[in-house]
């Protein structure tokens, strides 16, 4: 049973506007409630957030600071960004960590703006230490960056890869071995007390191009409130943005970018057809020759062109793409082949083209996996490029780090898709990263 407004966080919300504005404006717009349904002090369903009987058991300055971490909770939509990340990972999606991945930012914010949290807490730096230690940087993540870098090192932890003395990096029997960075977060997280308090919820539909007006909405309470709490000069408003978990509106994630410009160049443009007149040539020439006119130049009508439009993807094999990033650039591949209809062929290759694969259309996601993608070697884009001329493409999509020769530029679209944010700028084509 839950009560539409709380009487347990009431006095906690009232201290929580006057130590921070910001915070307090951001408050006025969740739906606070109260709720026996858990044992834990606090949670949201990304909607409304629940006050548990175990918020009462908290000091005064405790409870400001989780009313705090929940109402970042619900104006950040981690609810359905976390849903977003479901539907974009599919069953690889890890609901635990994704929302060990946000406390920790939030916790760290609410650290620097000078909150009290409930104790032990999973801070930003502590999480980086225990999961990521050669990360040093804290003010660079956001929820999503994060959770993924996170998945990242856990493929390739996992790979049994050599790292230059013979021993693997996911071998147990490796004097420097250590937990992936995934359960490494998760084992640091439980030694800080930490227990789910995000609930996945409806997020954008797949496909939709445009943000929902929910994620907008929040967008422009958040900034009205940073500077609510600029002026009054205490409170998360005295931060840097950097420090906040900001969604961001209007960058879409990569994949939607991607689908968006291979669409684009799929798109089946009309041609003239000089054998067939244009149903308005007939129109017109009718009316001139009963008003004894003069003749209008023809007009051809337009027709789809029929053949099947192509796409080439090629994979640097020799890239340092982990699996978890390929796996699901994979299934992007997958399902803009099944919207569109194309043929979509899969080029390995590094300095040469080492495979040819073409999609058979019957189960991409699993054709797609069994592709040989043998690592190591240099890179040259010269001959894959060539090679996938050769099959008349509508448009060329390489997946690499973007670090060797490019050649001369073809007459087709290229989308150059990469791993990280910071690359040399190709001579040609669009470039989409991956990081996100």
């Amino acid at each position: 049973m839950s009560i539409r407004h709380s009487r347990r966080a009431g006095a906690a919300l009232r201290r929580l506007s006057e130590e921070d504005p910001a915070l307090g404006a951001l408050s006025l717009w969740c739906a606070h409630r109260d709720s026996d349904e858990r044992d834990q002090a606090a949670w949201t369903d990304g909607r409304s957030i629940f006050y548990g009987p175990g918020f009462e058991a908290l000091a005064p300055h405790e409870q400001v600071g989780l009313a705090a971490h929940q109402v970042l909770h619900l104006a950040l939509r981690h609810g359905p960004r976390a849903q977003d990340m479901q539907s974009r990972f599919g069953d690889r999606y890890d609901d635990e960590l994704f929302n060990i991945s946000c406390d920790a930012i939030l916790n760290q914010t609410l650290v620097e703006a000078g909150h009290c949290i409930p104790r032990p807490a999973v801070l930003l730096p502590d999480l980086l230490k225990a999961a990521l230690p050669e990360e040093t940087k804290t003010s660079q993540w956001d929820a999503e960056g994060l959770y993924i870098r996170l998945q990242a090192d856990s493929s390739r932890s996992g790979k049994g890869k050599g790292d230059g003395d013979g021993k693997g990096r996911g071998s147990d029997s490796s004097e420097n071995a250590r937990p992936d960075a995934a359960e490494a977060a998760r084992q640091f997280a439980r030694q800080k007390g930490f227990s789910s308090d995000l609930e996945p919820c409806p997020g954008p539909v797949e496909g939709d191009e445009d943000e929902s007006p929910d994620a907008s909405d929040w967008q422009d309470r958040i900034t009205r409130a940073m500077e609510a709490g600029r002026s009054a000069g205490r409170g998360i408003g005295t931060l840097s943005q950097k420090f906040l978990d900001l969604p961001q509106v209007g960058l879409p994630h990569w994949e939607r970018l991607l689908r968006r410009l291979i669409s684009k160049a799929l798109a089946q443009v009309p041609r003239p057809d000089w054998g067939v007149p244009a149903r308005r040539w007939l129109a017109a020439d009718s009316a001139a020759r009963a008003a004894h006119g003069f003749q209008p130049a023809f007009q051809p009508s337009r027709r789809a062109d029929c053949s099947r439009a192509r796409v080439a993807i090629g994979v640097d094999t020799s890239t340092s793409i982990d699996d978890a990033r390929l796996s699901l650039f994979a299934a992007q591949v997958a399902g803009i082949g099944r919207r569109t209809g194309a043929e979509v062929h899969i080029l390995a290759f590094d300095t040469v083209v080492s495979g040819h694969t073409k999609m058979q259309g019957m189960s991409w996601e699993n054709e797609i996996q069994r592709v040989d993608f043998a690592r190591g070697g240099g890179t040259d884009f010269r001959p894959v490029i060539q090679s996938a001329l050769e099959i008349d493409p509508s448009v060329i999509v390489m997946l690499t780090d973007l670090d060797g020769p490019c050649g001369p530029a073809p007459k087709v679209p290229v989308i150059w898709a990469v791993p990280q944010d910071d690359v040399p700028k190709p001579p040609f084509g669009k470039v989409i990263s991956l990081a996100r």
